[in-house]
């Protein structure tokens, strides 16, 4: 697999703090301070990517967004909305030491089979992975932009 070659995430004026030796990051979406673990700190790029760089609106968004799954709960960690309220892009986030392999593949692809998105989106922070659901799976260079959202 090829990742997508642009995806460089820049330096974002997180707000952190720290209680009790933990440190914590604020999450702007969910309007709250977050435990930064390794997969937050990618979750929490890709959620100012969106916003910044791809031009995705803050209220479009949801984070950790809980779904019902073969009677399980799961959670997916980053689902971007259309201006019509319908799912757009699903995002799975890993920290930096987890091989984005085939099992991180299925973990989304199961998710999409309640969502149903044009777009999924794996990142461990380091490798990017795009794919329009549309198009068989086919892999993309470049994620798309808000205004190019159907």
């Amino acid at each position: 697999m090829h990742s997508m070659t642009n995806v460089v995430f820049g330096n974002y004026n997180f707000k952190q703090k720290v209680v009790n030796d933990t440190h914590h990051i604020f999450d702007v979406v969910r309007g709250k301070f977050v435990v930064l673990t390794p997969e937050e700190w990618v979750r929490q790029h890709v959620i100012h990517y969106l916003i910044i760089e791809k031009k995705y609106p803050k209220p479009l968004l949801a984070v950790e967004k809980q779904i019902l799954l073969n009677g399980l709960r799961k959670r997916c960690d980053v689902v971007a909305y259309n201006r019509d309220a319908k799912p757009f892009l699903l995002v799975e986030c890993k920290a930096h030491d987890v091989p984005l392999n085939n099992d991180v593949l299925m973990q989304i692809l199961q998710y999409n089979q309640k969502l149903n998105v044009p777009f999924l989106w794996v990142s461990n922070g380091t490798e990017n992975f795009c794919f329009d659901t549309q198009q068989g799976g086919l892999m993309l260079t470049e994620l798309p932009a808000f205004v190019s959202a159907p």
